[in-house]
């Protein structure tokens, strides 16, 4: 199997992707079972044409890279374009009609659905994967071994004050915290303001980069850095970062496969998804890669960082794709 984590982030650097097959011309290629989050078993005896257009967040980027480089050994000619905007940047494509699909680490916003609407634009969300927003400090810091919710709110909400490690909890350095934040049109931002900082403002002091391997080299650069990412980057450089637990009230908590997909790192887990313009599922090629999509996520997604939904669920996405057809 190939190492998709690598392929994302080396493709993270150059900002987007466009991502075809050199391989053969003619024939077909099957892969192992659909909608269980396995590699498609049914050999398409049709060989497509076209084009499909993908922008969105940087979170779900991996997943749907992995997606198209397996979905192009079926399809080398299906040339699929995947942008990573993040998830703001993605909704304003897609109601520009730039896009067929938007990936968003978030629900889509009312102010967004109004964009759509106004565009004339109807269209469907579907629930891929699930992610663990990591918290993350360097790997030389020996001091923190967990933060509570509380803590958090305390060291990114801006008050005015610099601050330091010894304002957060007595006995740590007083040394000024360094931080590291995805950019504010990723959903990823969108959800830590949510439930974090509340809708306040972030730290002035905080490096704000869409790039999330920006963020990752910020804090291995730096003993005194702390940042927050999807899952899959800290998984992808875990032997140079160092993963905080967090404490919500019951405990402290590891983001891992088995905690954020029951639901126990909390409120620091969440659904990833796609959406998905009806009009473009009338085009063979974009429903065909989308219901690809599906039935390999599952397994893709566990393969690049993150974490399966239940098989019920992708089950209950491809009846409801059909029912678009």
């Amino acid at each position: 199997m190939k190492n998709y984590k690598k392929l994302a982030l080396s493709a993270l650097i150059s900002g987007a992707v466009l991502l075809t097959a050199c391989g053969p011309q003619e024939g077909t290629s099957g892969n192992e079972s659909g909608s269980n989050g396995n590699k498609a078993s049914e050999q398409s005896d049709q060989q497509l044409k076209g084009t499909v257009a993908v922008d969105g967040s940087s979170t779900v980027f991996p997943i749907m890279e992995a997606v198209v480089e397996e979905y192009n050994m079926n399809q080398p000619n299906v040339k699929v374009s995947v942008g990573m905007s993040g998830t703001g940047g993605g909704f304003e494509a897609f109601a520009a009609g730039e896009t067929d699909i938007s990936n968003a680490s978030r629900p889509i916003k009312d102010e967004e659905k109004a964009a759509l609407e106004k565009a004339g634009i109807e269209y469907t969300e579907f629930e891929i994967a699930y992610d663990g927003l990591s918290v993350v400090v360097n790997k030389d810091n020996d001091w923190v071994d967990y933060l509570t919710v509380d803590e958090l709110k305390k060291m990114w909400i801006e008050d005015g004050t610099v601050k330091k490690w010894s304002d957060i909890r007595d006995g740590w350095p007083e040394e000024e915290i360094k931080f590291y934040s995805p950019g504010t049109d990723s959903g990823t931002f969108d959800y830590f303001d949510e439930v974090v900082l509340d809708g306040q403002p972030i730290v002035e002091k905080a490096t704000l980069s869409e790039d999330d391997n920006t963020l990752v080299t910020g804090v291995t650069g730096d003993k005194n850095a702390i940042g927050y990412f999807g899952y899959a980057y800290y998984a992808e450089n875990k032997d140079q970062l160092k993963v905080v637990p967090i404490d919500n009230g019951n405990g402290a908590v590891e983001p891992t496969n088995e905690t954020v997909e029951s639901g126990k790192y909390t409120p620091l887990s969440r659904p990833l998804y796609i959406y998905v313009k009806n009009e473009s599922l009338s085009k063979p090629e974009v429903y065909d890669f989308v219901k690809f999509a599906l039935e390999n996520a599952g397994t893709l997604s566990e393969e690049v960082g993150y974490v399966s939904l239940p098989k019920e669920k992708y089950d209950k996405a491809l009846s409801t794709l059909e029912d678009l057809k």
